[in-house]
């Protein structure tokens, strides 16, 4: 993790006001939802992505007032979808802290929620920048699609890789891919360099989503969830479409039929994951992630020479290598 913390420190004045504009933005003289948002803010992830609108930012002209606020607005709608996406889940625990929902009730944890998303609406609508405001209604639309159509695959036991693919993009890489442009648009980025910024951060969401992935198939104390948390919950990620597509169509029938079960046994959990492992899933998922990081590679070489531009292969290292 030394390669991003050292990103961090770089970045660390920018990230600090990031947070106070967020900080700011959720003042509230409610006591409830002000304990709300204290208690979620207790833990706090890897700021990847302020992080990332901040290096676009720097990459294609000078850190700004507008930066910052795309950073803040983007990482608040990123805020309010985890806070959704908990009482969706029913979820208890998130970075192993008790959830909004766990704390509260589902009342309120929405209601928190909303209340992000306004507020990350209006720091986006305030740079006065029609690009940076439409980008962050494409993300919220992207969200909530991703969350449709993971619904939808869970219930059809899809094995479509390209509709995989397209669901990981809207739940996951939609996020990157705002947060880049975002930046880029903050300081007058040319379209061609912006496209290309937006065609990394598809790649590099991609391989960020296939990697968490993968986690569910293996125990670790590190892992925010437990081993087959997906496979609980009817989802077919990249490692069990590869071997279930790949089975004879009697084998198939039998696994998919465990996933047809209301509430899938432990052991029917635990078949599913040493199927994927020892029927090439797993490999497959990996393979498929050292191509996303060539194929970034790749767009990285298009953009300009400079200290961003490794930050920004050093993140994608940090992702795909990481263990939580």
């Amino acid at each position: 993790m030394t390669a991003l913390n050292d990103i961090r420190k770089r970045f660390a004045p920018e990230l600090e006001r990031v947070e106070a504009r967020i900080a700011d933005a959720l003042q509230s003289s409610n006591p409830i939802l002000t304990q709300a948002i204290h208690s979620f803010f207790k833990t706090r992830g890897k700021q990847l992505r302020p992080m990332m609108t901040i290096i676009a930012s720097k990459m294609f002209g000078e850190i700004n007032d507008a930066s910052i606020s795309s950073a803040a607005a983007v990482e608040l709608l990123h805020s309010a979808s985890l806070i959704h996406d908990d009482v969706v889940d029913k979820a208890d625990i998130r970075r192993g802290q008790p959830t909004l929902n766990e704390l509260y009730d589902n009342r309120i944890a929405v209601l928190a929620g909303d209340f992000f998303v306004s507020n990350s609406l209006r720091i986006a609508a305030e740079t006065q920048n029609i690009n940076i405001t439409r980008e962050l209604g494409e993300l919220g639309k992207q969200l909530s699609i991703g969350e449709f159509e993971q619904i939808y695959t869970a219930r059809q036991h899809c094995l479509d890789e390209s509709l995989y693919f397209r669901t990981i993009f809207s739940k996951t890489a939609s996020l990157f891919v705002a947060c880049v442009k975002m930046g880029a648009y903050s300081v007058g980025a040319s379209q061609t360099d912006i496209d290309n910024i937006a065609r990394f951060a598809t790649l590099f969401g991609d391989a960020f989503q296939i990697t968490d992935d993968i986690f569910d198939y293996f125990e670790s104390e590190k892992v925010g969830k437990p081993t087959g948390h997906d496979i609980r919950e009817g989802k077919i990620t990249l490692p069990l479409i590869y071997a279930l597509r790949s089975a004879q169509p009697s084998v198939r029938e039998k696994f998919l039929g465990m996933l047809e079960k209301d509430v899938i046994p432990d052991e029917d959990i635990h078949c599913l994951i040493e199927f994927a492992k020892s029927n090439g899933g797993i490999d497959y998922a990996r393979d498929a992630v050292v191509r996303l990081r060539r194929e970034a590679d790749e767009v990285l070489a298009l953009l300009p020479s400079s200290d961003c531009r490794k930050a920004f292969a050093d993140i994608f290292d940090f992702i795909i290598d990481r263990e939580n």
